[in-house]
């Protein structure tokens, strides 16, 4: 689905995706033809990058909006957005509905409706950026250190994104993805199964993705903030 931008405008995904470049490459697999372009397809540039802040979850366990609580000083959005403007001057916000506190220069990315949670801003990100690679990252993951992001951005490229993973499972929502990625995206929002663990694994196999075994002490940088106790960790 299109994502909506803050004027109530439409947008759609200005470059060809690969399915489209590739359509009349025969093979029993289906994703190869996926794997045949996307191999030739990758620039050898230095790559650039856009950020994404999800902040479109319902926060039903916290009891109120995640993104305007207190961390350490500043709300969690604060706290969040500024590591991504460490990173890149490309920052999206994603929500379901216009938010009162997202700064002016940073773009605002709306689920159509019906949402599906993540995902949904996931594919509108990716299809308005005009960067190579798309840094996510959620507004309730504040353990997440700038120098870790910058360890993700680093393992990624043009072409090529970078999914952590933490005990076996990938970790969807602080992770990079390539804007040849879109189109994978798009077909799973409009499919059945909106999984992003399916998703990344689906990715990894176009090698669109590196899976990035994470050591056990990292794990502490995905813990999300979930209930109201959460916040005394």
């Amino acid at each position: 689905m299109p994502a909506l931008l803050l004027d109530g405008s439409g947008a759609a995904c200005r470059c060809r995706t690969i399915y489209e470049r590739s359509g009349r490459i025969a093979g029993a697999d289906p994703d190869y033809r996926y794997r045949g372009f996307h191999g030739a397809a990758i620039a050898k540039s230095r790559m650039t990058l856009s950020a994404v802040l999800l902040a479109g979850g319902e926060s039903t366990r916290m009891g109120r909006d995640k993104a305007t609580l207190d961390w350490r000083g500043l709300p969690l959005w604060a706290c969040q957005l500024g590591k991504l403007r460490a990173l890149t001057s490309n920052i999206f916000v994603s929500t379901r509905f216009a938010v009162p506190w997202r700064p002016a220069d940073v773009k605002l990315v709306i689920d159509e409706s019906p949402s599906h949670g993540p995902l949904s801003g996931l594919t509108a990100s990716l299809a308005i950026m005009q960067t190579d690679c798309l840094l996510v990252l959620a507004v309730d993951m504040p353990f997440i250190t700038l120098s870790h992001l910058k360890k993700l951005c680093d393992w990624a490229k043009p072409g090529v994104g970078a999914v952590p993973v933490v005990n076996g499972k990938v970790e969807p929502l602080a992770a990079v993805y390539p804007k040849c990625a879109g189109s994978i995206f798009a077909e799973a929002l409009n499919g059945t199964d909106h999984s992003l663990q399916q998703l990344v694994r689906r990715l990894t196999r176009l090698e669109l993705v590196r899976e990035i075994p994470m050591p056990g002490a990292a794990g502490r940088f995905y813990r999300s903030i979930n209930y109201p106790a959460d916040l005394q960790s």
